[in-house]
């Protein structure tokens, strides 16, 4: 306390001293020290080379040779050349020839046989006709038929013609050579299990849900690439207009410098306006660059996903895009917004198409259970014709023994069969009792616990879905919002940058606000590109939250 007040007092005294200095000096006349003519410089002049204006020149690329790219084309030119949805086209054909496939088991089947044989057969009976104990018979035998399934209600049928010409040394046979030949047909109906669904059309049934199912895949990788292309589009938008905007704040601040280079040249400003001026311009010429990184990286994003490889010639062209920016802002309800998400996602589709394949094994695996009761029944038409031995006269009357129309070659035996004189058929029931059929039993059990799981699914992917369209709307209203109120702020911005310049001209303000009004100006401009950029990649997100990206844009995706 005690230095405290000594200082101040010290100060005070030598604060009086000099004011009574001041006054006998005064008072004496003495004359002041003159003012020098040229007065001291503020600050020494920093001479800076003028750098030239940054190049357009980026890594890979011929600036001179541009390509001009519609969002349309760009969508078109990624579809064509994914390989994704390449692999997925391939999985819908695969699809398509499995139905197919699945259908073949309904075509008939053919089936021949022929052969030649000779058969010497033992024989110790007076009857058997032997000679030296041996009954000796060859055959040329010849079959054909078809079979198959029967694509209603479960059956399956055959038909079988044979026919042959047999020679005997049998001493009793009546007819040698003979030619006999037999048409028989079958067919088998099941009454229980296997009527209503069985393997072959549960296969064709799945085989037609798995085409819907790769139609889904095929449309939802396509919705991604669509969309994909659409976000990078617009950032490549951006990247171009931004490197636009940085490179005429550049070009504006270059001529400020050049008139403070005026104003100083004429004393009425400082030179260390200069230094701040060169400093300014530094600051844009590093903006200016990373614009033009960004456009690089935003081109690249966008050729991966439109090229078909590494060596394709638009990697060395330069992109330019000329889709117009202002796209129209959709004007749809939460409500509608949401059902038209459930019904057009090709996520729900799928697990939709999914519950519909359990169903179908469900239907399946509960038919197996049953017992296997099925109805059976058969014609067959028979036909014989040969050449009389004399064994087939009778002695005693000297008359043949065998019937007039049994006398004749092989198309007397086709005759005799087509005139249908010798028919037999059959008719029964076929049951069969599994015990137990755990099998079944098993596999339908299974089949009811994925059906809960594909539900639990659907539930949870539902509310993702829901969830996304909300999000996606309340970013298409708010970037709506915001790129109006950037506009407004980029409109005011311009105004006081000039404003800011007319006053530093008439020597009202300072340099320091002319700047700050600059990089005001280059802000406002960027969050207006900017926010233009996230409008159309808002609309792009919000077609995607409700499926309608192929429809919005035009596509119509082919396998």
């Amino acid at each position: 306390m005690f230095l405290f007040v000594t200082r101040s007092r010290a100060i005070r005294t030598l604060a009086c001293a000099a004011l009574a200095l001041t006054f006998s000096t005064s008072q004496f006349g003495q004359t002041p020290t003159p003012t020098p003519d040229e007065p001291i410089p503020v600050q020494p002049r920093f001479p800076s080379p003028t750098r030239p204006m940054p190049s357009n020149e980026r890594i890979g690329v011929t600036t001179d040779d541009q390509m001009p790219l519609s969002l349309d084309e760009a969508i078109e030119m990624a579809l064509r050349n994914n390989n994704d949805i390449e692999a997925s086209r391939k999985e819908a054909r695969i699809s398509d020839i499995n139905l197919l496939g699945a259908r073949g088991a309904y075509d008939p089947l053919w089936v021949s046989e022929s052969y030649y044989e000779r058969l010497t057969t033992p024989t110790a009976s007076l009857i058997g006709g032997a000679v030296n104990g041996a009954v000796t018979q060859t055959r040329m035998f010849g079959s054909t038929g078809i079979s198959g399934l029967s694509p209603y209600a479960g059956g399956n049928y055959s038909a079988l013609f044979n026919s042959s010409r047999t020679t005997t040394s049998n001493t009793n046979s009546f007819l040698n050579p003979q030619f006999p030949a037999s048409l028989a047909l079958s067919y088998n109906q099941p009454l229980w299990r296997n009527r209503r669904i069985d393997s072959t059309r549960r296969a064709i049934q799945i085989a037609k849900k798995n085409i819907n199912l790769t139609d889904s895949q095929l449309k939802r990788q396509a919705i991604t690439v669509v969309n994909a292309v659409e976000q990078a589009y617009w950032d490549l938008v951006f990247a171009l207009r931004n490197q636009q905007v940085q490179i005429e704040t550049l070009r504006q601040a270059r001529e400020q410098l050049e008139s403070n280079q005026r104003l100083v040249d004429r004393g009425v400003l400082a030179p260390i306006e200069l230094v701040a001026a060169n400093a300014q311009i530094s600051t844009f010429e590093q903006t200016v660059y990373q614009a033009q990184e960004s456009v690089t990286r935003a081109e690249n994003v966008l050729k991966t996903l439109l090229l078909p490889d590494r060596n394709a010639r638009a990697w060395s062209r330069a992109l330019t895009p000329v889709t117009p920016v202002g796209l129209a802002v959709p004007q749809v309800g939460l409500e509608i917004a949401v059902s038209e998400a459930l019904k057009n996602r090709p996520e729900i589709t799928q697990l939709q198409t999914s519950a519909e394949i359990n169903a179908i094994d469900q239907d399946y695996f509960r038919d197996q259970a049953k017992p296997q009761i099925d109805l059976v029944g058969s014609y067959t038409m028979q036909g014989l014709a040969g050449t009389e031995t004399p064994a087939a006269i009778n002695p005693s009357t000297g008359l043949s023994r065998v019937p007039p129309n049994l006398v004749g070659g092989y198309f007397s035996s086709l005759g005799n069969l087509a005139a249908i004189d010798y028919p037999s058929y059959r008719v029964g029931v076929s049951i069969e009792l599994p015990w137990g059929n755990k099998v079944a039993k098993a596999n339908l059990a299974r089949a009811q616990l994925e059906a809960g799981q594909i539900a639990n699914n659907r539930a949870q992917i539902e509310q993702v879905v829901v969830a996304e369209v909300r999000n996606a709307l309340q970013a298409l209203r708010s970037a709506e919002s915001r790129l109006a109120s950037a506009v407004d702020a980029r409109a005011a911005a311009e105004e006081l940058y000039a404003s800011e310049q007319r006053q530093f001209r008439g020597g009202t303000s300072t340099f320091y606000l002319v700047l700050q009004r600059q990089t005001d100006l280059a802000a406002a401009r960027g969050r207006e590109l900017q926010s233009r950029t996230d409008l159309n990649k808002a609309i792009s997100e919000f077609q995607r939250s409700i499926g309608n990206t192929l429809n919005a844009n035009g596509v119509s995706v082919s396998k």
